[in-house]
């Protein structure tokens, strides 16, 4: 069953939801956390305190609004729009990444935030 959350990165919050996935079930489990958030063109990332092993349905193209678990920094990744690795129709992570869960609404304030902003992400 997904996990209802709520993700608060400088003065915006967005709703979520983890999904189903044993990495996304370590995550949830770890709640709440806090970090510092870092950007990467259209991308917030942050690194975690959970350790989640890789796995085979890794993928480097996401969809927009995105939550993955990127192994090789423990790093959240929140995915609003074009990366520095997007092609003109895909949305490129850095490197291969999991998929946990995805956005709701409207994700445009996100652009608005800038790296060093507070991260909450907490249980809805």
């Amino acid at each position: 069953m997904p996990t209802p959350i709520r993700i608060t990165v400088g003065d915006v919050t967005i709703s979520a939801q983890l999904n189903d996935t044993e990495c996304a079930q370590m995550v949830a489990d770890a709640l709440p956390i806090e970090a510092s958030a870092g950007t990467w063109g259209e991308e917030i990332y942050f690194s975690i305190d959970v350790d989640c092993p890789a796995c085979d349905d890794m993928s480097q193209v996401v969809e927009l609004g995105d939550l993955a678990y990127w192994p090789p920094g423990s790093a959240f990744c929140m995915f609003f729009g074009m990366t520095p690795m997007s092609t003109a129709d895909e949305i490129r992570a850095a490197s291969p990444v999991m998929v946990i869960g995805e956005m709701e609404g409207d994700l445009e304030p996100l652009k608005s935030v800038s790296s060093g902003s507070p991260v909450r992400i907490e249980k809805a």
